[in-house]
């Protein structure tokens, strides 16, 4: 069951919003509704030699790497929340899912 979540998680959340993420910079189109962010951020991103913007997409996957690894301690208990002392449990059908959730993450990763 955890390396089924762990799966999905990394499927989800890393693979597919990556995609996103990467397609966003790539070919949106600045029009009349384009935020102030986006036009900011398509310029930014425009202006970039492509071995920068390579560099940035390697940026933002490591992020996404770091962020869901410590979420995924703080779940399984083998990192701390700041401020926060409570017991967290999570459960897949009632079965509790609990320890190695990072590990795992992380050995998907490599």
């Amino acid at each position: 069951m955890k390396k089924e979540l762990i799966t999905a998680i990394y499927n989800s959340i890393l693979i597919e919003n990556f995609k996103i993420y990467k397609d966003l910079l790539e070919k949106t189109k600045i029009g009349s509704k384009t935020t102030k962010y986006w036009i900011e951020t398509l310029n930014f991103y425009e202006r970039m030699s492509e071995t920068d913007k390579s560099v940035l997409l390697k940026i933002i996957e490591q992020t996404m790497i770091d962020t869901i690894s410590n979420m995924l301690g703080i779940i399984d208990g083998s990192s701390t929340a700041y401020n926060f002392d409570k017991e967290i449990k999570l459960t897949i059908d009632g079965h509790d899912v609990d320890g190695d959730l990072q590990d795992l993450f992380l050995e998907l990763v490599e």
